[in-house]
């Protein structure tokens, strides 16, 4: 028994496949297996290698990087087409807003292998869309959506992305029971089932249309005590002549009228008047409609699962880019997909996080420095200024006496 249980452990693991793994570390060969779309024109934006300005591995951390802002950017790369209808689908990969993206995508899309790279655009039909999309300070989401039947899904879930500068994993993994589960650096953040967190398909049951809430149905929890009188002394006027008003001595009543006193609000209006309540006798609670099961509602054991795929672009617009892309992957081993984003990401982000923090220091510093440097520059001036300001010494009495006879000459 133990030897079975073996084999069909060993079988599992043979049968695992990784069908991308790029990690852009290789130079310039990337650009040989990742196509540029030309669907664009001149608004499309240019892809450069780089690991950015800070980083944890140099090497590790390389990957391309979007370099022009208010861009359209179309690039996608194709591998061995396979089948997830009764195996794990796996999409992993770093994203690095290194520019504190304002209003930009940061998702991968997943196409079958029917899509012209070239040409690869918007509207372009694709299987999974999932990433993080970032526009401001209200609008951060992580996409998951799934094409079912010619339409795009999103998750009626709100999971939201990482939306500061350091490099983050993001991994979605379908199983073939149709569950699913979102990752953020190899943490759960998200799981369900697809029919549940997605309307792909009806509703399972309706409200029965044939039923109807019976007429002598009472849902009213409290009523008016029958038993309950307005006070004689009820209505009075909300507003009154104020008291102390006093006709002016001055006024004419030819010339400016007849004298009315201002108004009032009176103290002793206590507004319309309502009978007490009291609870219902007759409340029979709120009127549930009935449902029934829904006629067009079928369970569809095809959902998330796709014949072929064979192709992962980007098909972003951003408005000020800097974004880093790394450590693509497709996969159907979900172990291998966790150990890869342990190599690649939890090994490098506390190096790449104690980088960035060194250079604020740094750049710390330095303003502190020439800010200290400008004060005493400052202050040098103002000597200077004080020196050529000093006033002249007084003439002697004896320059007084010669003044005089001058002017007497």
């Amino acid at each position: 028994m133990k030897a079975l249980t073996l084999l069909i452990a060993l079988i599992g693991v043979v049968a695992a496949e990784v069908f991308l793994d790029e990690r852009f570390s290789d130079g310039d060969a990337w650009e040989k297996r990742w196509i540029q779309s030309t669907n664009k024109g001149e608004t499309a934006g240019k892809f450069v290698l780089t690991h950015g300005k800070f980083y944890g591995d140099a090497e590790k951390d390389l990957g391309i990087q979007t370099s022009q802002d208010a861009r359209f950017y179309g690039l996608s790369t194709k591998f061995k087409p396979f089948s997830n209808k009764d195996k794990p689908l796996v999409l992993q990969f770093t994203v690095k807003h290194e520019q504190n993206i304002d209003c930009g995508g940061g998702y991968v899309k997943l196409f079958d292998c029917s899509l012209q790279q070239d040409d690869m655009h918007g509207d372009s039909p694709y299987l999974i869309m999932f990433g993080p999309d970032i526009c401001g300070p209200s609008n951060k989401k992580v996409h998951v959506i799934f094409n079912y039947k010619g339409k795009n899904h999103l998750i009626k879930k709100e999971i939201r992305p990482k939306d500061d500068v350091y490099t983050h994993l993001y991994t979605l993994i379908v199983k073939p029971d149709q569950t699913y589960e979102v990752l953020i650096d190899n943490e759960k953040v998200e799981s369900g089932d697809l029919e549940s967190d997605w309307d792909f398909l009806p509703a399972k049951t309706i409200k029965d249309p044939a039923a109807k809430k019976p007429e002598d149905w009472d849902d009213r929890a409290k009523i008016d005590d029958p038993e309950d009188t307005k006070p004689a002394d009820w209505d009075v006027p909300e507003h009154i002549a104020d008291p102390e008003a006093k006709k002016p001595e001055d006024w004419d009543d030819e010339m400016d009228g007849e004298w009315e006193p201002a108004m009032i609000d009176n103290p002793a209006f206590k507004g319309e008047w309502k009978p007490k309540q009291i609870d219902n006798p007759a409340y029979k609670g709120v009127w549930v409609h009935p449902e029934i099961d829904n006629p067009e509602y079928a369970p569809d054991a095809s959902i998330g699962k796709y014949d072929e795929a064979c192709i992962l672009g980007f098909d972003l617009w951003q408005v000020k880019s800097g974004t880093i892309f790394d450590n693509v992957l497709v996969t159907d081993d979900i172990e291998e997909a966790k150990r890869i984003g342990d190599e690649l990401w939890t090994a490098t982000s506390k190096a790449e996080k104690k980088m960035k923090e060194a250079q604020e220091e740094e750049e710390r510093k330095k303003m502190e420095e020439e800010a200290k440097s400008k004060k005493e520059d400052n202050e040098d001036d103002d000597d200077e200024d004080e020196d050529d300001a000093e006033p002249s010494k007084p003439a002697t009495p004896a320059e007084d006496a010669d003044s005089a006879d001058h002017d007497e000459l």
